[in-house]
């Protein structure tokens, strides 16, 4: 992975960098949760779904970011301190693994209200058009033709403003939890660059005495370990 121009060279600034941005998305999905709990009760309001969409934009912007400085960090060049680097980088993708999926689910959580809510907004507007849902599929075709006319007749302006409104948030979700996927391929790729590494200490340190050979153990298994919880949350990442 080769250096990238912009992140700092310093590895302890970049380790702080990176802490601080997972401890932020960690804040961030707990204030996201507080607000898509609220998301169809009475208190949904139009302030409510923009600080919604504040906070999601906020949270993939940092997500994005931190993915960045992830590769700053995996690509400077091999230094005396390069042990403890990786014992850094192992426990650094761990706990941006945990926040993101955290950060994701609270995203899913949220558009499967808004679709809730817009499926609710199109079966009152059915009722109160006076055209029951079975009746429609079992109509002939030129009935269903007038019973849809009716529908979007019974359709107000403000039903029809908050659905578009909705569906435009729907979408901007999707898009986001996308980005958030592409992330998570990220972390998948520097676990396995991180396995390559440990395997080649492993090959070059077996013949050396029995302490560092269970030194190198205990490190694969680590790497084992955290190559599983980054994988499990890149597979939870698709729909």
């Amino acid at each position: 992975m080769a250096y990238q121009a912009g992140i700092p060279e310093e590895p302890s600034v970049l380790v702080n960098s990176i802490s601080t941005n997972i401890q932020k998305i960690t804040r961030l999905t707990s204030e996201l949760q507080r607000t898509v709990s609220l998301l169809g009760t009475e208190q949904d309001t139009s302030y409510l779904r923009q600080t919604l969409q504040q906070k999601q934009q906020q949270g993939n912007h940092l997500a994005k970011e931190t993915d960045r400085l992830m590769k700053g960090f995996a690509a400077l060049p091999v230094g005396p301190d390069q042990r403890q680097r990786k014992l850094q980088k192992e426990r650094l993708l761990n706990d941006f693994s945990a926040a993101l999926n955290s950060f994701q689910r609270t995203q899913r959580e949220a558009a499967n209200k808004e679709r809730e809510f817009v499926a609710r907004v199109r079966a009152s507007s059915r009722v109160s058009g006076g055209q029951p849902e079975d009746s429609f599929e079992h109509a002939a075709p030129f009935q269903r033709d007038s019973q849809m006319q009716a529908q979007t007749e019974a359709i107000t302006e403000e039903d029809l403003r908050l659905i578009q409104e909705r569906e435009s948030a729907i979408r901007q979700l999707e898009s986001d939890i996308t980005d958030i996927n592409d992330i998570f391929k990220d972390l998948g790729m520097m676990v396995h660059e991180q396995g390559d590494m440990i395997d080649s200490i492993e090959a070059n340190v077996e013949n050396a005495d029995v302490h560092v050979q269970n030194a190198t153990q205990q490190l694969a298994q680590a790497a084992n370990y955290q190559r599983a919880e980054v994988m499990e949350g890149y597979c939870r990442s698709y729909f």
